[in-house]
């Protein structure tokens, strides 16, 4: 499965979809972006997504430019934050204030050294972040990500690859769904 596989397996309805996935995952469609910061910003969406399909194809969109430490630290930005937005996104929303203070307890190493460049690893995390609603993950990684230099345009442009590939996964599980009904 590539990614000219999963536009085609888009329906007609989500003609929208099929044309922001071409454009958000250039640099001409991804302002303030690099292509390597585009690639593990798409590869760590698509697996917060969680659609196999186009994990898949994203995953060997990014290959073709990424090295295999590039590409685990992208994914290490999905897995980690699949651990942390749940855990802050609780502490934040809880109305009880007494489990922001306590020790998080949970560790997160890979942080330090994620295996990409800061830049690429942070911003993915922020797509994840977003994608799982994690609203005090997103402050934190967005803080991070401009007083390291990316401007406006670039955060935006990480939400929107992240926007993007989550709204193609539930399209696409959809489909799938209704498909399987069509079928039985």
């Amino acid at each position: 499965m590539n990614l000219s596989d999963i536009k085609s397996a888009l329906p007609d309805y989500a003609k929208d979809l099929r044309l922001n996935l071409e454009s958000v995952l250039t640099e001409t469609g991804a302002p303030g972006l690099s292509d390597l910061q585009i690639r593990a910003i798409a590869l760590a969406s698509a697996i917060a997504s969680r659609n196999v399909a186009l994990t898949t194809a994203i995953e060997a969109f990014a290959a073709e430019k990424l090295s295999e430490a590039e590409l685990s630290g992208a994914k290490a930005a999905a897995a980690i934050m699949a651990m942390t937005n749940v855990y802050y996104r609780f502490t934040h929303t809880s109305a009880n204030k007494e489990y922001e203070t306590l020790r998080t307890s949970l560790r997160m190493n890979v942080m330090a050294n994620p295996g990409i460049e800061k830049q690429a690893f942070e911003l993915a995390s922020l797509a994840v972040s977003a994608i799982n609603g994690c609203s005090k993950c997103v402050d934190s990684h967005e803080k991070v990500i401009r007083e390291h230099g990316t401007s406006a345009q670039g955060v935006q442009s990480a939400v929107r690859i992240a926007a993007v590939l989550h709204a193609v996964a539930v399209t696409l599980e959809s489909t799938s769904r209704i498909d399987a009904l069509a079928v039985a």
